[in-house]
């Protein structure tokens, strides 16, 4: 069974930084897309950032240059990097790998439990 795991989440002053991890554990064959979303209070849930395998990855206008996403696939890794927070970054922030499962061959779509991110002013 494979499991996802966020850490890094918290309060921080508008201005301040944080920076995300998330840890996928199991049987994984191949991670092909890993993401972050967020969803803030009283609202859906966002994409944030996500990055392909070998592919530049895509933000949120929202975010572009103030946030950056990295992953480590060997270590099923993936990591955000956000700088210069504002309020409007309060959320739940999500983690997702789209991988294929070993044991069974399945490839499908794999989420966290979620960190929490508030930004004060």
């Amino acid at each position: 069974q494979v499991q996802l795991v966020e850490s890094g989440g918290g309060s921080v002053q508008a201005g301040g930084s944080l920076r995300l991890s998330c840890a996928a554990s199991g049987n994984i064959d191949t991670i092909f897309l890993v993401g972050w979303y967020r969803q803030p209070p009283g609202k859906q849930r966002e994409m944030v950032a996500v990055i392909g395998d070998g592919d530049s990855p895509n933000y949120a206008s929202s975010v572009n240059g103030r946030f950056t996403i990295s992953s480590n696939n060997a270590k099923n890794m993936v990591y955000l990097q956000m700088d210069s927070l504002r309020p409007e970054d309060t959320a739940t922030y999500y983690c997702n790998m789209y991988l294929l499962e070993e044991l069974h061959g399945l490839a499908g779509d794999y989420w966290g439990q979620g960190t929490q991110v508030t930004v004060s002013s």
